[in-house]
């Protein structure tokens, strides 16, 4: 089991960006002689891993409908140029629109940090790779 600390959601069901636009607006309408609210209380979630899979992807696909967000997972077995075999999609998750942009956020989070950490990722992989020297013919000794 694994536990996180989350923020109590807050009861309009507004996303944190849009609660904090709405108490700026309203400490900036407020007297500055009034007390700021205190944060929402921290709530303890406790995660069940011990029956979860771990699968390796190197491709994704995301689909969907008005409703939900399709993401499908698969492995390339050539990631460089035109696949000459299909891609073979071996998991597929289906969430809600609200899940999906909570989803965005913390991968968002989780790239920020590793960029800041370990410098850019590059996504063309065109400008990844490295051309390998040509080698120069020996002079003769």
């Amino acid at each position: 089991m694994s536990d996180f600390d989350l923020p109590q959601p807050p009861e309009t069901g507004a996303t944190d960006q849009e609660n904090k636009a709405a108490q700026t607006a309203v400490e900036s309408q407020q007297p500055q002689s009034q007390p700021q609210q205190a944060a929402p209380p921290r709530v303890t979630l406790q995660i069940d891993d011990s029956k979860v899979t771990a699968s390796y992807a190197n491709f994704c696909r995301v689909t969907g409908t008005p409703e939900e967000v399709i993401i499908d997972f698969g492995l390339n077995p050539q990631p460089i140029g035109i696949p000459s075999q299909p891609i073979v999609v071996s998991q597929r998750i289906v969430m809600n629109f609200y899940t999906a942009k909570r989803m965005l956020h913390a991968l968002q989070l989780t790239i920020q940090r590793h960029e800041a950490t370990f410098g850019v990722l590059e996504t063309d992989i065109q400008k990844r790779v490295r051309t390998m020297p040509t080698a120069s013919p020996r002079p003769n000794q």
